[in-house]
């Protein structure tokens, strides 16, 4: 399977300079925040494969012009060919504003995805905006990454966990892949393609 992975910046590549054959092969987009929602209706356009997404903390004109073509997949769990993707998107609080939360209010979302993650025995991938806390993250409130992720990791031990929220431009914090335990980190920044063996993912994986 190959998944396309989209974050934080639009990709010149996949807009301006598009061409479909850059879709090609492509069997499922997912969206980490912080990203146009024409961007997003555009992608959707032109590839069969579904459009999955978390907000971001800068995406609060989703909620009057959302993403047309695409999926929020915001608290739940999504399953595409067998792959279990958990949606938790957002960033720390650090004022006014939608999609920002406290350590505690995500611990809170975390932990009402309960009965979700019992019914799927746990979940493959991690779709998220922030990245986990004390794991190339920032020590700025805005950039801190979230306990409850890696309270996650720790439980269920997904394959990935993906995000964005820290850019290419941020220096020493940013790593495209990291590794933490058994899951595969991913920074999704611009775009990212990630080819994953199904037949090894959808398997019941907790501590």
């Amino acid at each position: 399977m190959k998944i396309l992975i989209l974050a934080d910046e639009e990709c010149k590549s996949l807009w301006d300079y598009f061409d479909r054959s850059k879709l090609a092969g492509v069997d499922l987009v997912l969206s980490c925040g912080d990203l146009s929602p024409q961007y997003l209706s555009f992608i959707a356009t032109f590839t069969s494969a579904p459009v999955l997404y978390v907000h971001g903390n800068h995406d609060g004109c989703y909620e009057k012009t959302p993403p047309e073509g695409c999926l929020c997949i915001e608290n739940q769990i999504y399953v595409h060919k067998g792959v279990r993707i958990l949606g938790l998107g957002g960033s720390m609080r650090y004022k006014d504003g939608p999609h920002q939360f406290s350590q505690k209010e995500m611990k809170k979302r975390a932990r009402k995805m309960w009965f979700s993650l019992h019914r799927h025995k746990g979940f493959d991938i991690l779709l998220a905006h922030s990245p986990a806390y004390k794991i190339n993250d920032s020590d700025d409130l805005p950039h801190m990454g979230f306990e409850a992720f890696v309270d996650l990791m720790d439980e269920y031990s997904p394959s990935y966990f993906i995000h964005g929220h820290v850019h290419a431009t941020y220096g020493g914090k940013y790593k495209r892949i990291s590794q933490y335990k058994d899951t595969t980190i991913i920074n999704g920044f611009q775009q990212y393609l990630l080819e994953v063996d199904e037949t090894k993912l959808g398997q019941p994986k907790r501590s």
